[in-house]
């Protein structure tokens, strides 16, 4: 049986080259009913996530008398991935969410709304690796849209080895064949990660380099993040500006 072959003639099976992210959608405020929202995707790797709150907390007990409690939902649609995906808490939702949840804390203001709870549920629409990484996009951009303060947007992209090479935004068949794969959540302002995995084994120089081309990965998403912002506003001044002719 040959190996498959991850890299031929310097492309991916996907076309791109190493340092190479997919197609990039960033999106604010596309759901009506929650406080915030957002949508991000990767290729064929797509989330969204809806936040509510500040609200009280239910049962009393549980509130934080000097901040707010931060909750993290994570899940997967059942028709996310070629097999369907059992609905419900799995092992792997719950360890996800755990990790969002510590990608944010730090950049939020949680003092700022003591005895409250800030709740974010993101969803995966489509799953082609990369997911948490998407994930996280999604609710940066919801967290922002709902208003609730932030120090910076957060910023996710992972990166990872494949026949040998290090490369940027894992996904499809380098998730399953490949050697290491490193989830990263970046911080710009402070240039701080704030979160970091790894699934596998490589050099001191290889993790180094597969860090630094994570961090220029996630510098790009902190960008369209912020345009994603942008051009929600801007549509809204619009419409503003057509309905009062």
């Amino acid at each position: 049986m040959n190996e498959l072959k991850l890299i031929v003639d310097g492309k991916r099976l996907d076309g791109r080259r190493p340092e190479d992210m997919r197609p990039i959608v960033a999106r604010a405020g596309i759901l009506k009913k929650a406080g915030g929202s957002g949508y991000f995707s990767f290729g064929s790797t797509s989330a969204i996530a809806g936040v509510y709150g500040p609200n009280p907390v239910y049962p009393r007990f549980k509130e934080e008398q000097e901040k707010a409690i931060l909750r993290v939902i994570y899940s997967m649609a059942p028709f996310s991935t070629t097999t369907r995906v059992r609905p419900g808490i799995s092992r792997r939702g719950t360890e996800i969410s755990l990790v969002i949840k510590k990608a944010f804390e730090s950049v939020l203001f949680l003092e700022e709304f003591p005895k409250t709870m800030i709740e974010i549920y993101v969803e995966i629409l489509e799953a082609n690796a990369s997911t948490r990484c998407a994930a996280i996009n999604a609710v940066s951009l919801a967290l922002a849209d709902a208003g609730i303060p932030m120090r910076d947007l957060i910023a996710s992209c992972s990166v990872g080895k494949i026949d040998g090479q290090i490369a940027i935004d894992i996904a499809g068949k380098e998730d399953e064949n490949g050697e290491v794969d490193i989830p990263v959540a970046y911080y710009p302002r402070k240039d701080f990660v704030t979160l970091l995995q790894m699934d596998g084994i490589m050099s001191k120089e290889d993790f180094k380099k597969a860090v630094a081309m994570a961090i220029d990965g996630c510098k790009k998403i902190h960008a369209e993040q912020k345009n994603a912002l942008r051009s929600k506003y801007t549509e809204m001044d619009l419409n503003d500006v057509t309905a009062g002719l």
